[in-house]
């Protein structure tokens, strides 16, 4: 019965996946049917679904409330006040604004999680994009490709890196020492790619910015206050969690989205049923789909019986071991949302280390708290950067992809997954090539 579990999960997976990459049916549909597949199969039940998401409540509670925090304030026009700022500041050049885009975006990923980011600066891609007179969609993609690099900078920067950093021990300042130059090098790679990759947009200039809209900020005080809301909010982000009593970034979000509906509500600026409406379910359903699928995986125990094959394979060689799980995990990562991916691949490689004798078996306890033996984390590091930058590859591959998706689709376009694979593949190839030259000379040689 199980091994006929095992089967099916793994054929609804890559039914799934297919799906989504053919574009047959809308990617949340094909996610949210094949979770619930596996409930009618009885792979899982209902209550163990449910539990397989609620391990991710910090994730979807952190989107969730930064989709209702910038809904709350898009009535203000900020988002397009900033946008005709920033089209200034670049004077109409496209060369301009694509290099501006990489150097606003890569500080704040440094801090916040690339997905965050993304959900915080991407209602202003659109107008800014209709100023120009240009496809906003480019725009978009870079800016998902940016926030998912420099997401590597630190260990707070992606949900990925955080989770292996957390599994294996490793302090904020070891990781700048260590692994920093690793997401300074992908990020790098972002900007040689613009003239190429981004060739149409790179040579657009406006010719007269006096025919640009200026757009007014509505409502003024409301907008002070919110900006109170949103310092409070994002300093909460980078200390919470080192308070006497942690605030965890998810509850700090819904606290900013909590006082973003009340003071919209007090200052009648906008209804929370409109606020609510339109937050992008869409993008939250198929993050608890994709959830329920991986778990399934899990719990049939097709993800450890991949730490025997590694095994078998690899051995103890770590050298080849950190090159292949680079490149696998990187173009796993492309395929499977990176978040959900580490997590299930974390316990895999602990298995794994201690299978062929690499590690003692304390290490796999969840509670453990010592020194992993140096040998063996070039293992993690190799695929940290490839869960992180494999995510590039597809639309699919990371979170800040499909939020990116969603705010496409309620601005009029569709982000298809041909589109997004155009840009990413290059991307991802070059990255993961680059990321195996630095593990190789900064860890193996």
């Amino acid at each position: 019965m199980e091994n006929w579990q095992a089967v099916f999960s793994l054929f609804i997976f890559i039914s799934v996946i297919v799906l989504l990459i053919t574009e047959w049916v809308h990617l949340t549909i094909a996610a949210f049917l094949g979770a619930l597949l596996l409930v009618f199969a009885n792979v899982m039940t209902l209550p163990e679904a449910i539990g397989y998401i609620s391990k991710s409540h910090g994730t979807l509670g952190l989107f969730f409330g930064v989709m209702v925090f910038v809904r709350a304030f898009e009535s203000t026009k900020i988002f397009d006040y900033l946008a005709t700022q920033i089209v200034l500041l670049a004077k109409g050049e496209g060369k301009r604004l694509l290099l501006g885009i990489v150097g606003i975006v890569t500080p704040i990923c440094a801090v916040l999680p690339n997905a965050t980011t993304v959900m915080l600066l991407a209602p202003l891609i659109p107008p800014m994009a209709q100023e120009l007179g240009i496809n906003f969609v480019p725009l978009l993609i870079l800016m998902v490709f940016v926030a998912n690099s420099a997401g590597l900078l630190t260990l707070v920067g992606d949900p990925a890196t955080f989770i292996v950093g957390d599994a294996v021990n490793i302090s904020f300042i070891d990781y700048l020492w260590n692994l920093s130059l690793g997401g300074v090098i992908a990020v790098g790679v972002v900007i040689l790619s613009l003239p190429i990759l981004f060739r149409k947009i790179w040579n657009t200039k406006l010719e007269t910015l006096s025919e640009l809209p200026h757009p007014q900020i509505n409502h003024p005080r409301v907008l002070t206050v919110g900006a109170v809301i949103v310092a409070l909010v994002l300093i909460f982000f980078v200390i919470g969690e080192s308070l006497p009593i942690p605030i965890s970034p998810a509850a700090a979000a819904l606290l900013g989205a909590a006082l973003a509906l009340l003071l919209s509500h007090h200052s009648k600026i906008d209804s929370v049923n409109n606020i609510l409406r339109d937050v992008d379910w869409s993008t939250l359903i198929f993050f608890m789909s994709i959830f329920v699928l991986i778990g399934g995986l899990e719990k049939t125990g097709i993800i450890n019986g991949l730490s025997g094959i590694f095994a078998a394979i690899l051995g103890k060689n770590i050298f080849l071991g950190s090159l292949a799980l680079l490149f696998f995990v990187g173009i796993l990562s492309s395929l499977i949302p990176n978040i959900p991916l580490v997590v299930g691949m974390v316990p895999l490689l602990k298995q794994y280390i201690v299978t062929v004798g690499l590690a003692p078996a304390e290490v796999l306890a969840p509670d453990f708290m010592g020194q992993f033996p140096p040998e063996v984390l070039p293992l993690f590091y190799a695929m940290m950067f490839g869960a992180t930058l494999g995510g590039n590859g597809t639309l699919v591959g990371a979170s800040s992809n499909i939020v990116a998706a969603g705010i496409a689709e309620q601005h009029g376009r569709r982000i298809s997954f041909k589109t997004f694979l155009h840009y990413g593949i290059p991307v991802m190839l070059v990255q993961l090539v680059a990321l195996a030259l630095y593990v190789m000379v900064r860890f193996l040689f």
